[in-house]
């Protein structure tokens, strides 16, 4: 069985490239924030549906009125907001516990403060007309972020059709790319996430043959954020997760508002944005209690956690297992309310 991958692209390299500073993003200086000096706080961010609401926090001046002082830094490329965490240009980032652990296993110093989802559905596989399972992928050419979650929706409905990698041809591609490269049709099938999705659906007579919904629990999102911005600056880190519950709160009583903020923020039709609802499950604040208390289930995070080691480390994409002890701070979700 195989067991979850990261949202956009493997961090195996990235452990080597980001914590050697080789990147241009390394160069950056990182904010005050992890100097200890109070200052501004940098928070990454890029595009999943989950991750849209700190656009609202932003614009409503949420953060402010937690009095903590946030830039928030979007990212065209998620790649580029998990090297600038690992290497410490910014101070906290939205990612899967994926690539985290494949960030500890090469050395960055994280810890996990917040869920902010779990995917229910916004990371399909597409395949063009006439496929109509994924059992129909067999020798197809099938495009895919090599080491994403979406490669890993991939190789999990493989196996569900009792295939494997090397039944088809895999295409190597970035997500934004890999849509594109679908719907001009110089593939049969694409691994995408929202709202690539929308894009990979335009083309005529696709349809999606696998989703996340089909393995609950396997794709979770989390702000990750520096050990030293948690030790030297808790009260702000606390300020940061207040500010996420309040920002579901306002979405909650604003919703048509909040839509056209994080449909812009997406590039997308508010119509589109409204169908990406039930493939993200935003986490309320007991759902993160219940994720950060130990467990032997799929919605316990240490139970997830041991399941990814066991993949990146079996699939060689890290060569160390990561060491969880000490990742998942629950202090934070406890003292906040909704």
């Amino acid at each position: 069985m195989f067991f979850r991958k990261s949202r956009r692209t493997v961090v195996g390299m990235l452990s080597a490239v980001a914590l050697l500073g080789v990147t241009a993003l390394s160069a950056c200086t990182s904010s005050d924030a992890t100097s200890g000096g109070g200052g501004k706080i940098t928070i990454g961010f890029s595009a999943w549906p989950g991750w849209f609401p700190w656009q609202v926090a932003q614009e409503q001046g949420l953060f402010e009125k937690n009095g903590v002082d946030v830039e928030l830094k979007w990212f065209d490329s998620y790649t580029d907001s998990i090297n600038a965490l690992s290497s410490g240009a910014i101070d906290a980032n939205s990612q899967t516990l994926n690539d985290t652990l494949s960030a500890v296993s090469g050395g960055a110093q994280l810890k996990v403060v917040l869920t902010n989802d779990n995917s229910t559905g916004n990371d399909k596989i597409i395949a063009r007309e006439g496929i109509n399972s994924v059992a129909d992928l067999r020798g197809k050419k099938v495009v895919v972020e090599e080491g994403t979650v979406d490669h890993y929706l991939l190789l999990l409905a493989l196996e569900g059709a009792n295939l494997t990698q090397d039944d088809i041809e895999l295409v190597p591609m970035l997500t934004d790319a890999a849509a594109t490269a679908f719907v001009g049709g110089q593939v049969d099938a694409v691994g995408a996430f929202a709202p690539f999705t929308t894009t990979a659906l335009s083309r005529p007579g696709s349809r999606a043959v696998a989703s996340s919904a089909e393995f609950p629990g396997a794709i979770p999102d989390h702000l990750a954020v520096s050990d030293k911005l948690v030790s030297e600056r808790p009260d702000d880190v606390q300020k940061i997760v207040n500010t996420w519950f309040d920002t579901l709160a306002w979405i909650r009583d604003n919703k048509d508002a909040a839509i056209k903020i994080m449909a812009k923020r997406a590039g997308v039709s508010v119509e589109d944005y409204k169908s990406y609802d039930a493939g993200t499950t935003i986490f309320t604040r007991q759902q993160n209690l219940d994720a950060f208390t130990p467990g032997t289930t799929p919605k316990n995070l240490n139970y997830q956690a041991d399941q990814i080691a066991d993949f990146i480390t079996g699939t060689g994409l890290a060569k160390e297992r990561p060491d969880i002890d000490g990742l998942f701070v629950d202090k934070f979700v406890k003292a906040a309310t909704e």
